[in-house]
């Protein structure tokens, strides 16, 4: 594939309806968008039966009458056989998010978070996290902070007690700081009501049903920090994305798994910390300049594809970026 000065990249860009996966395309998506002129189809994809059949017919009709691309972009595994129904009929190169549940080798590139620990073949860009769409701007006002609260999920308990006690020493140790909480659909439903009666000064509580699209993008945008319960790991990687200082509250982990290895290395980084009664995090909380990783995978497909003189060897991004 040649670079292009005049006519756009043409994307395909696969959904299968989980917000989510979405969220992660789309991120990619307008990275690439940043970095190159673009055109982007969106293409619903569901069932698991009839790409099979597509595969063995040759004949994908979901692409019919749009323009061949060049890149196929999936996240979820239900997009997973499209992608290669759609490259067999109409070419393409295929880019998928997020370990596959088919060989990495049948796709042209796989973007996978490092904490899943791949090993195998394939051509492989491990990611610090999930991409998303956020951008690093705002005013990151000191004064403001946001607190997002996750829930009960297959890698952390819940304990509403340890999780009240954290969020009413962190208003306390910082009453200059004004702090916006919102939940989750994971959230028991409780958890408002007993916050609500502490009725901390500094403490406005917003729940997730009150708030619209772009409403956290616009947050992480203002605060200074964010707290994050560390069952919620894309919004880890989001408010790293946002250039936010990003501090955990602690949750009972189950078990060690991928994402507690995540928040470890994240940790071990120095790019977030967690919460102690001691208020040591005060010292250590800090943004992370440069944490922008659809930036760093657009920029292989980039020098990778794009200008095949340009030799390019995916790397790491910077710490201090």
């Amino acid at each position: 594939m040649n670079a292009r000065t005049e006519n756009p990249i043409i994307i395909w860009r696969l959904t299968d309806g989980k917000p989510g996966h979405q969220s992660q395309s789309q991120g990619l998506v307008n990275a690439l968008k940043r970095k190159m002129p673009c055109e982007c189809f969106d293409i619903p994809v569901k069932g698991r039966l009839q790409p099979v059949f597509d595969l063995l017919s040759a004949i994908w009709p979901a692409g019919q009458g749009l323009p061949l691309p060049d890149f196929i972009i999936g996240a979820g595994h239900r997009t997973h056989l499209h992608m290669l129904a759609a490259k067999k009929v109409y070419g393409g190169q295929t880019i998928v998010l997020m370990q596959p549940s088919l060989p990495v080798s049948f796709f042209d590139l796989s973007l996978i978070p490092e904490h899943d620990r791949y090993q195998g073949n394939g051509t492989v860009i491990e990611t610090r996290g999930v991409l998303n769409p956020i951008q690093a701007h705002g005013s990151h006002s000191k004064e403001q902070s946001l607190i997002m609260i996750g829930g009960p999920s297959k890698h952390c308990d819940w304990d509403t007690h340890r999780l009240i006690s954290q969020i009413t020493q962190l208003c306390k140790q910082n009453p200059n700081v004004k702090y916006c909480l919102t939940t989750s659909r994971r959230t028991p439903s409780d958890f408002v009501s007993v916050m609500l009666r502490l009725s901390l000064s500094n403490l406005d509580i917003i729940p997730f049903e009150e708030t619209g699209q772009g409403w956290v993008a616009e947050q992480l945008a203002n605060s200074f920090s964010a707290w994050i319960t560390e069952d919620s790991v894309s919004m880890v990687y989001e408010a790293l994305t946002a250039q936010t200082a990003v501090g955990l509250l602690n949750m009972p982990i189950k078990r060690e798994n991928r994402v507690s290895r995540g928040m470890s290395t994240l940790i071990d980084d120095g790019h977030i910390v967690r919460f102690d009664s001691l208020g040591l995090y005060k010292k250590q909380l800090r943004p992370v300049v440069g944490f922008i990783e659809s930036n760093r995978c657009a920029n292989w497909i980039l020098h990778h594809w794009l200008e095949p003189s340009t030799a390019f060897i995916p790397q790491a991004v910077p710490q201090n970026g």
